[in-house]
């Protein structure tokens, strides 16, 4: 969509959190907000030295890092009552925490699914989007912000899968509360969407089949319809700039998948 220096800067003077900023899809959607504009940019993680340093790197004039844990609604709270008291508004709410497994198992199968590991996961995945949905909505219509709200899901919200059965459910979850908070929140101007990646080389998919860097563009390159490269998060944060932007002032409640195509194939 856009290259990393774009004449046409879709974000310009807006403030956002992205959860999840201190590395893989969220610390490239951080870059992307910063290259298009945005006047302030929270990145909030648990990964305090990676998370420093991204916002470090960013430039600390724009971008600024903080603890927080959506597991902890309070924690959650307190990170949209604090960019809003420091910035004057919130504008986007990138919600992209996110956890693939918490058990050693690589399968978590239904015949032998660990339930505290699967709460774990939901925990993160499910409950802690939706805390974040929630406190920024309210910071949106309490400042009478036209704001956008974008969550991270995956393309196994839309199909089922032969293992990691709390991470699949976790992400159908992500995906009723986007439909369900659309349908609210639209009355108030608010769009709620969420991007679907597909397989991508990030920390959570590498520790979840266990791959490297090279491994991880192999599994991608074997399953890919669509040739000519290895999707990188630099391409899921070009579809989190659109629903952040006025691009997409028109859309809200949509799936919008970044899997190359991939995912038409289980469909067929």
């Amino acid at each position: 969509m856009t290259d990393s220096t774009p004449s046409n800067k879709k974000l310009q003077g807006k403030v956002a959190i992205i959860t999840g900023g201190a590395g893989g899809i969220g610390e490239a959607t951080a870059r992307h907000f910063a290259a298009h504009g945005a006047r302030a940019i929270v990145i909030a993680d648990v990964q305090d030295e990676k998370g420093q340093n991204v916002a470090v790197s960013i430039g600390s004039n724009i971008c600024t890092y903080v603890h927080c844990d959506v597991c902890d609604e309070e924690q959650v709270k307190t990170l949209v009552d604090t960019t809003v008291k420091a910035f004057g508004r919130l504008d986007i709410m990138y919600s992209n925490a996110g956890l693939g497994r918490a058990t050693h198992k690589r399968e978590q199968s239904v015949l032998e699914v660990d339930l505290l590991a699967y709460d774990k996961v939901m925990a993160v995945n499910a409950r802690g989007m939706v805390a974040c949905v929630k406190h920024a909505a309210r910071a949106m219509v309490e400042g009478r912000v036209r704001g956008s709200i974008v969550c991270t899901a995956s393309v196994v919200a839309t199909m089922g899968g032969n293992k990691f059965v709390d991470y699949v459910m976790s992400k159908h979850a992500v995906l009723g509360l986007v439909r369900s908070a659309s349908l609210q929140l639209g009355p108030y101007g608010i769009r709620v969407n969420c991007v679907s990646p597909g397989v991508v080389g990030t920390a959570l998919l590498k520790d979840m089949f266990g791959v490297e860097n090279e491994e991880a563009e192999k599994v991608y390159e074997s399953s890919a319809i669509l040739k000519g490269g290895v999707m990188a998060p630099k391409n899921v944060a070009d579809v989190v700039v659109f629903l952040a932007s006025e691009d997409s002032e028109f859309v809200t409640g949509h799936n919008f998948k970044v899997d190359g195509g991939n995912s038409l194939k289980v469909s067929q």
